[in-house]
């Protein structure tokens, strides 16, 4: 049984641990509203140039952009793989990367662009084939998502790679991420739909071809960077979480050393009652 002083140093080190979770909840919960507030303000960009793109490829018949060609056969697919820079997230970064090698097993051949501190380590331990490794959160997150799309779309035009694939988290609830895949590339055109009523006509010049054409490299850029910024916001929700958990955990595990200090306490106590009593009747006898 643990001495006294032995469960005392294990109460004044767990404090300590549980002070240390507690301010990195507090972090995390400003962070996340932080992260949530840049989210909302990209928001009405993303459906504005979702929306024009939707009427973009509505009004043309066909576009000479590789984007909008299968790719090159027989090539290995291009799989972004985004996670966060650090841990203490829980299951949040291991998630993805989990998703990463159900992908890789099922589909064969890929080459990873990794994208956090925690994919590019992945990555290696895994020993995938990488062409691209980059941090999330240091430095301009739209210069990052600029440099990955432009290393992407290089390969994917020359034929290094076959498609264009994203595997990041998504942000459900602060209680719940889950990771997704998307295929971004090649764009599928969607099937025009029989019209409901009257639309207003709307006129892109020089052509829509053209507009497309300078389009389509500015959605990729902004799909990627848009991920950036929810898993940013999903991982400080898993922390968040993560961090309130802890902090629980050691308060319960504090209780419970403070009862068997209590108890080791008091047995220390009865052992030299005991043999007090015990030398004073040997004494007296």
């Amino acid at each position: 049984m643990p001495s006294v002083r032995d469960l005392r140093d294990r109460i004044k080190s767990l404090k300590n641990t549980q002070q240390i979770t507690k301010a990195m909840k507090q972090v995390a919960a400003a962070k996340i509203r932080r992260a949530e507030m840049v989210q909302k303000q990209a928001r009405p960009y993303a459906d504005a140039l979702g929306a024009m793109l939707r009427d973009l490829m509505a009004a043309v018949g066909s576009v000479d952009h590789p984007f909008m060609k299968a790719g090159a056969a027989g090539a290995p697919r291009g799989v972004i793989l985004m996670t966060a820079d650090k841990g203490l997230a829980g299951a949040f970064n291991s998630n993805v990367v989990r998703e990463a090698e159900r992908f890789v097993r099922a589909n064969g051949d890929a080459v990873l662009y990794a994208v956090g501190n925690k994919a590019r380590n992945a990555t290696r331990r895994m020993g995938w084939r990488t062409e691209f490794a980059a941090a999330l959160s240091v430095g301009s997150k739209l210069d990052v998502a600029k440099e990955v799309a432009a290393k992407v779309s290089d390969d994917f035009t020359s034929g290094k790679i076959s498609e264009i694939v994203l595997i990041s988290s998504k942000l459900i609830s602060v209680m719940a991420q889950r990771p997704e895949v998307r295929a971004l590339v090649p764009i599928v055109a969607p099937e025009r739909e029989a019209s409901s009523g009257p639309r207003a006509e709307v006129e892109f010049a020089p052509s829509p071809e053209a507009v497309l054409t300078r389009l389509l490299p500015k959605y990729l850029e902004f799909t990627i960077f848009s991920a950036m910024l929810e898993t940013d916001a999903a991982f400080y929700s898993a922390q968040l979480i993560a961090m309130s958990n802890a902090t629980d955990n050691a308060g319960k595990l504090l209780d419970d050393l403070t009862l068997a200090m209590n108890k080791a306490r008091q047995a220390a106590i009865t052992k030299e009652m005991l043999e007090i009593v015990g030398g004073a009747e040997a004494q007296a006898g």
